[in-house]
């Protein structure tokens, strides 16, 4: 008998086809670009009402300088201190910023610290954003929640919720009275500590709210951070939304990247844990499973919103909107979801030749 090694035994388990494979390409947009002294970061789904393309992201102005500084309002991280503004585009590649979409509460509130990270959902004539709040100072120990505001049009007015939708389960125990978000006794669920980066869809005939959840004394494994995705479930979009027990969802992920198809839901897994980098799918919204290793995603994608992610597994990621924070001032920037690479070898045509044949072009250039 031919002796395999583990690897070859592993990867006999992988036998699925390119059907979800794909590659990125990134380019500047006018209008969100860099900026100095400002933040622009975690754009929401890009939505197109009218003649015009929407989006929602987080905007924030003036450096970070990190925690235990000893000024109480001093700002932490390039999302602390945020609020949510938005700007359309004819074209969805020159975009003009229209202003505040939801700002901070008053000292007191839910949301006084920050605003940021949102998610739209247009359904029924009413447009619902979704997105993160904290409230008072920010410490690494500090509770962090989602919230919702509701209009009639995406140029707003925006009625908040009387409160979050969603908090984490707040269990668990911390050692100490250090502000160290890493030391416990018990770390309590997935998502003990925090709730980030909703997305809210409606589907089959309810609305499921996805989002990450951060646990107290969170560890580094193989795979990273252990960051993972959980779904909250109501009848209704205002809630009240009950987590499902089936949480987490995933094992993996940073921002909340999902899409309809076939009846089931789609998500691009990024940045931490064991599956980051795969495309994954739930044909019950729940029960997720790789379809796809890929390099290089989008960092906080949102993707446009299409009516018609049947064509294929990847239309519903397209295109859209993403961040690049490797750069002092945060920025937006475009994707678009390539998949010439696999074609080629399907096509039977070698992608080394065309590979050639482009370098030859860009010298002429």
């Amino acid at each position: 008998m031919k002796k395999e090694s583990a690897a070859t035994i592993r990867g006999k388990q992988y036998t699925k086809n390119a059907d979800w494979f794909c590659d990125f390409t990134y380019e500047p947009v006018e209008g969100l670009g860099y900026e100095e002294g400002v933040h622009r970061r975690d754009p929401s789904s890009v939505i197109k009402v009218g003649e015009l393309y929407y989006v929602w992201y987080t905007k924030s102005v003036g450096e970070a300088v990190g925690f235990h500084t000893g000024d109480p309002d001093a700002k932490v991280f390039p999302w602390d201190q945020s609020e949510v503004w938005y700007a359309t585009s004819p074209d969805a590649n020159t975009w003009t910023e229209q202003g505040l979409a939801v700002g901070r509460g008053p000292k007191g509130s839910y949301d006084d610290r920050s605003v940021f990270t949102p998610e739209i959902l247009h359904h029924d004539g009413k447009f619902y954003l979704v997105y993160q709040v904290i409230e008072g100072q920010y410490l690494l120990r500090k509770y962090e929640n989602i919230a919702m505001a509701v209009a009639e049009s995406p140029e707003g007015p925006w009625r908040k919720t009387d409160a979050p939708i969603l908090r984490p389960a707040m269990n668990g125990e911390w050692f100490g009275d250090d502000d160290n978000r890493l030391t416990v006794k018990h770390k309590g669920d997935f998502d003990s500590l925090k709730v980030h980066d909703p997305v809210l869809f409606h589907y089959n005939n309810q609305f499921w709210l996805y989002y990450k959840g951060e646990q107290k004394g969170e560890e580094m494994t193989f795979g990273g951070r252990t960051t993972k995705w959980g779904v909250a479930i109501s009848d209704h979009p205002e809630g009240p939304y009950v987590k499902s027990e089936y949480n987490p969802v995933t094992n993996s992920g940073h921002e909340t990247l999902l899409w309809h198809y076939r009846g089931g839901m789609a998500g691009l897994l990024s940045t931490d844990g064991p599956e980051k980098n795969t495309i994954q799918y739930a044909h019950d919204g729940i029960n997720f499973e790789i379809e796809a290793v890929i390099k290089n995603p989008p960092e906080a994608a949102g993707p446009f919103r299409t009516e018609d992610t049947e064509r294929s597994p990847l239309e519903g990621i397209r295109w859209g909107l993403c961040h690049n924070v490797h750069a002092k001032w945060n920025h937006i920037l475009k994707f678009r979801t390539v998949e010439d690479y696999k074609h080629h070898y399907a096509n039977k045509v070698n992608p080394e030749v065309l590979w050639l044949g482009k370098k030859a072009e860009q010298k002429k250039d």
